[in-house]
């Protein structure tokens, strides 16, 4: 793996773990499935900090026009995610003009989905305090500081040294798991209107 984690970098983070009533280590069998039967995949995920079409897109856009790729990097957690695993039928990259998901694809209990070409375990070390949110109503917040207590998602930029804060210990969280976004890179999702 090429070194992601890198001053300029542009990284989506995540925490992820049960959802939909699934296992993490079942979502990534089934998420690589997608990947190589299909060619790509759906990470779904829900809640407003990572809207599609107003931070995830603009996001990755300026990230590809400088020519880098734009990671997905997540951090396990213990989650109780229990909402029930309806599968989504369509996606929609503005919200207006929708599309039917592949039959080899199945995201479940989501309103978004990142749009991932690859995924990978893994074992990194992210300082937060070494990212920025470079989009959106918290542009320039030091990433540790966004992702205190409720916020388990964000658009970082990695800065070129960690921010001084008045921490005790720099805040360092484990990545174990990464995957490459490609366009559309987010997506609403919706069940088929009749």
């Amino acid at each position: 793996m090429i070194t992601i984690v890198k001053p300029g970098a542009g990284l989506l983070f995540m925490k992820v773990g049960t959802h939909a009533q699934e296992d993490l280590e079942k979502i990534i069998a089934r998420k690589s499935k997608e990947i190589e039967d299909t060619g790509y995949g759906m990470w779904g995920y829900g809640g407003s900090t990572c809207h599609p079409s107003s931070m995830v897109q603009p996001f990755a856009e300026e990230f590809t026009r400088r020519g880098e790729p734009i990671h997905l990097v997540m951090q396990e957690m213990t989650s109780r995610h229990f909402a029930e695993p309806i599968r989504a039928d369509q996606y929609s990259a503005d919200n207006r003009n929708w599309l039917d998901i592949p039959d080899t694809i199945h995201v479940r209990g989501s309103r978004f989905a990142l749009v991932i070409k690859s995924l990978e375990q893994c074992d990194l070390k992210l300082s937060l305090d070494q990212t920025r949110v470079p989009i959106g109503p918290s542009m320039g917040k030091i990433g540790s500081r966004y992702l205190r207590g409720q916020a388990d998602k964000a658009c970082l930029e990695v800065l070129e040294t960690p921010e001084a804060t008045n921490e005790e210990e720099p805040r360092e969280v484990s990545i174990n798991l990464v995957a490459e976004l490609q366009a559309p890179y987010a997506v609403f999702l919706r069940n088929k209107i009749e």
